[in-house]
């Protein structure tokens, strides 16, 4: 689907992108022929790429390209442009492996950076929408299904061990997103980087007390370890409530520019860490006719059902498509023996530990770091948005230091609904 020979890199606009698209027989069938009818507009709201929305009487598409730098900081700070191969690989992978979760890809320009896809109609961002209050019926099930089926059929697992290794090492080329990853939420926040923000001062003392946390950034850089070092499927790599979009019946994910072979649990823990921010900012979405009570609630119903579906669909894949090197069922010929379902549990009781810690540290970033939320940053009122924000990060705390003596999903989620605000305790 890419173009061979293309002249050299040109950023795209508005007023070029209807010549660059009209030249794409693949892009024709959902445009139609007449690109001066065409209306193009500029949608990017994020911090790395340009994104537009190209509309006709025929239909509609999403062109996304890759900036040579991160858009949010610009030409100062570059960024390899293959970023977009990357996305258009795994996106590639995930829609075979958990078919009808991702935008349909029409087109693809390596040369150029760029991607067009599926335009995804009526659905929002899902962090919009956990935002405003909506709550999704499909949402735990889609979410949990779409990571048990990744995962498992992008590992040692499912595929054969020549195929996941020269897979890796193709997204092993990826390294420059996975250092933006390593920094951002593993090393930054436990210091005074340059970068480092956050939205009042009354968070100060609590900034300082997790730079003075000892224990803590112990226990994050052993995170950082299998991060770096457990290459076990290919994640999506970004997984936060900005990479899904929704309607009440259909759950889409996009953006996987971030992916890279590494530990389940990375990803787990990042759409688990992201619901809990939005869990601990409802109050401060609050109004007279609403308390966000039952709603919080109902984000904790969530986090919940999508582990329980994870680990459903994660057990039926085992027992009916183990036919990678890890665990061969020349090995384990009855998938549902008592030694294989052992093994089973242990597998999936390490990536719930690793999905705790990774919630953690994704939740200690998006507060202190560099790249906040809207779940936050839309709280007016500056004191109830840094209790809210206190909150987070004692819960994040909290989930990093106990990852690995927390048994189930529920004992997280009491954690979360009994934590006030953070504490300078060295230990809990």
């Amino acid at each position: 689907m890419s173009n061979p020979g293309t002249t050299k890199y040109r950023e795209l606009t508005n007023t070029t992108v209807a010549d660059y698209l009209s030249g794409q027989s693949s892009v024709a069938p959902h445009l139609g022929p007449n690109a001066s009818e065409w209306k193009v507009s500029e949608i990017g709201d994020g911090n790395l790429n340009l994104v537009f929305i190209v509309q006709s009487n025929q239909g509609t598409v999403i062109v996304k390209q890759a900036l040579p730098y991160i858009r949010a900081r610009g030409p100062s700070s570059p960024l390899p442009l293959s970023r977009a191969f990357f996305e258009y690989e795994a996106t590639t992978r995930h829609s075979e492996r958990a078919p009808g979760t991702t935008p349909a890809l029409y087109h693809f320009d390596k040369d150029q950076a760029i991607i067009v896809m599926e335009y995804l109609s009526p659905h929002i961002i899902l962090r919009k929408g956990l935002v405003l209050g909506n709550q999704y019926s499909r949402l735990a099930e889609s979410l949990g299904q779409y990571l048990a089926r990744i995962h498992f059929r992008g590992s040692d697992l499912s595929m054969d061990s020549a195929s996941k290794k020269m897979d890796a090492a193709l997204f092993a080329g990826n390294h420059a997103l996975c250092q933006i990853s390593e920094k951002r939420i593993f090393t930054e926040p436990y210091y005074a980087a340059d970068l480092n923000r956050w939205s009042s001062p009354q968070l100060d003392d609590v900034v300082q007390c997790i730079r003075q946390d000892e224990p803590l950034k112990a226990a994050v850089n052993e995170l950082k370890d299998k991060f770096m070092s457990n290459s076990q499927t290919l994640l999506h790599g970004d997984f936060h409530s900005g990479s899904v979009m929704v309607t009440d019946h259909d759950v889409r994910v996009i953006d996987p520019e971030f992916a890279f072979y590494g530990p389940m649990g990375f990803d787990v823990g990042a759409i688990i860490g992201n619901l809990l921010i939005a869990y601990c900012s409802q109050a401060g979405h609050a109004d007279t006719n609403d308390d966000r009570s039952e709603y919080s609630r109902w984000i904790l119903t969530v986090i919940a059902e999508l582990w329980s579906t994870y680990e459903v669909e994660f057990k039926n894949l085992w027992l009916s498509e183990r036919t990678g090197e890890l665990y061969p069922k020349n090995v384990f010929p009855q998938s549902n023996s008592k030694e294989s379902l052992n093994s089973l549990s242990r597998y999936l009781t390490s990536i719930l530990a690793d999905s705790f810690g990774f919630a953690g540290a994704k939740m200690i970033r998006r507060i202190i770091g560099v790249s906040h939320v809207e779940d936050m940053t839309t709280i007016e009122d500056p004191d109830l948005r840094a209790a809210c924000e206190s909150r987070a990060l004692s819960i994040a705390r909290t989930l990093v230091l106990k990852r690995n003596s927390l048994s189930n999903v529920q004992e997280a989620i009491k954690i979360a609904e009994k934590s006030n605000s953070m504490s300078c305790e060295k230990s809990r």
